[in-house]
């Protein structure tokens, strides 16, 4: 079977193996469409953090089931989405029901080998049928799910006034979801073509370029009250720290973007708000079963989010291109 591996920075190879043998609590799945996910890309221009190579990218993946191994609740060409968060089961993160940030997580593509491979072994629990979507939305479940746990976690909701720092493919979705909870959202970006988008087809009220009139723009549309809910999925170290800026008194800042190093703020801007700086990493099952029913529902759209498709040998060849800002890629996705 073919699979493309990153052996280091900038070096992907098309390579072929022999098919996965599945353990016990296994299941043997064809991939039929990978997200490329801003990890993969990260991993390919050498700067991500928590990752060694070599290694096989991709975990936003939509596969079926090639041999099911013996689980009677699942058949083979059955449509599934894939949780590529491999958690131990026994941790004090595990225990409260948070597996998304597992004291020993292992995620497919950055710790252990992703799919980026015709046929891949996968724990038949991390497996959900999914016979009503089409393959891109099902390869675009993870990402989702990553923007729907956000939103859940700063608990936004009806009226309040949200700003996304960030139009990528996560910071759209934060964007849909929290106005899918009734937030009124401001997007920000240094990219305009991204703020269209993020006001035509996601929902944005208000976008504007993120420089240094940003927070005069967030005063002038929130009464100078600023947002309750600040998310960045920048990942960019000036854009995380500038976040609290634009936090409302008695706000939530979520910071959904990673950056590799230590972050600063001044703490006594942050003790006068009595503001609260949240991580978010992840997602849970029920974040991919919310996730799921959204698409089912259509209310995602997802003709303007996967922007860029390739066939899978073509892939390597496209991987430098969707770095480039120039090319406007949102959600590039390969098919095997």
């Amino acid at each position: 079977m073919k699979y493309i591996v990153c052996e280091t920075p900038g070096d992907l190879q098309l390579r072929s193996r022999e098919i996965p043998t599945a353990a016990a609590d296994e299941v043997l799945v064809k991939i039929r469409k990978i997200g490329i996910c801003g990890t993969d890309l990260h991993a390919y221009a050498g700067n991500q953090a928590f990752f060694s190579y070599p290694r096989i990218l991709g975990h936003e993946l939509a596969g079926e089931i090639y041999d099911a191994n013996g689980h009677s609740t699942l058949t083979p060409g059955e449509r599934v989405a894939i949780i590529p968060y491999i958690n131990c089961g026994n941790c004090i993160a595990c225990r409260a029901g948070k597996t998304n940030c597992c004291a020993t997580l292992k995620v497919l593509g950055v710790h252990i080998d992703g799919g980026m491979q015709e046929i891949i072994s996968i724990p038949a629990r991390l497996l959900i049928p999914t016979p009503d979507l089409s393959w891109e939305e099902i390869a675009i479940i993870e990402p989702l799910c990553i923007a729907a746990h956000a939103v859940k976690r700063a608990q936004v909701s009806k009226g309040q006034k949200v700003l996304v720092m960030g139009c990528g493919p996560i910071g759209l979705a934060i964007v849909l979801f929290a106005k899918l909870q009734g937030a009124e959202v401001i997007a920000s970006d240094i990219n305009q073509t991204r703020l269209d988008v993020a006001a035509t087809h996601f929902g944005a009220a208000h976008v504007f370029l993120a420089n240094k009139e940003l927070k005069k723009a967030v005063a002038a549309v929130t009464q100078n009250e600023l947002c309750e809910v600040v998310f960045d999925a920048t990942g960019n170290k000036t854009a995380l720290e500038s976040g609290v800026d634009y936090m409302s008194h008695s706000g939530r800042y979520l910071l959904v973007g990673l950056y590799k190093d230590y972050l600063s703020f001044h703490h006594p801007s942050l003790h006068a708000k009595e503001a609260s700086i949240l991580s978010s990493r992840n997602a849970t099952k029920a974040d991919f079963l919310y996730v799921i029913d959204t698409l089912k529902n259509k209310q995602f759209p997802v003709a303007n989010y996967v922007t860029h498709q390739v066939p899978f040998e073509e892939m390597i060849g496209s991987f430098a291109s969707w770095i480039d800002p120039a090319n406007q890629v949102i959600k590039a996705m390969t098919s095997l």
